[in-house]
């Protein structure tokens, strides 16, 4: 993996982030909810839900935010270094782990860590620190 220090902008980082932050804050303020993806799709396939209309909204959303932004500027270029199964794996066990957890980084980390939860607090924490020792185990122990 390699990253280009030159194209990061903290002002870019910044406004992100402050998007990100209002859209749950309008969320849940407008709509009662948590802007936790994994609950988002998860309700999506919970039987007998009539609210399927504003999760397909939000997801639509996040894969329209890119289609549009490329109109603006160019996207940047993404390198994965590793395989499909690899990936999918990957996938899994993050799924896995987000329903151990009762919820993924956006939820507990964005919504639940500014409602001041401390099991979001907790949550966050150990989601950051076992992904700091994956990376480590992978790239420094794990025979490549």
């Amino acid at each position: 993996m390699f990253i280009d220090w030159s194209q990061f902008t903290p002002w870019s980082a910044l406004i992100g982030g402050g998007m990100i932050g209002f859209a749950a804050a309008l969320l849940i303020l407008l709509n009662g909810r948590i802007a936790g993806i994994s609950g988002i799709v998860g309700g999506l396939f919970t039987a007998g839900r009539d609210d399927a209309g504003w999760r397909i909204a939000f997801l639509s959303g996040l894969v329209a935010a890119p289609l549009v932004w490329q109109f603006f500027r160019e996207l940047p270029l993404i390198r994965v270094d590793a395989s499909y199964a690899v990936l999918a794996v990957a996938g899994l066990i993050v799924g896995i782990g987000t329903r151990y957890g009762s919820g993924c980084t956006s939820g507990h980390g964005v919504c639940g860590i500014s409602r001041g939860s401390p099991r979001s607090v907790a949550a966050t924490l150990i989601f950051l620190g076992v992904g700091m020792l994956a990376v480590y185990v992978i790239r420094h122990v794990l025979p490549s």
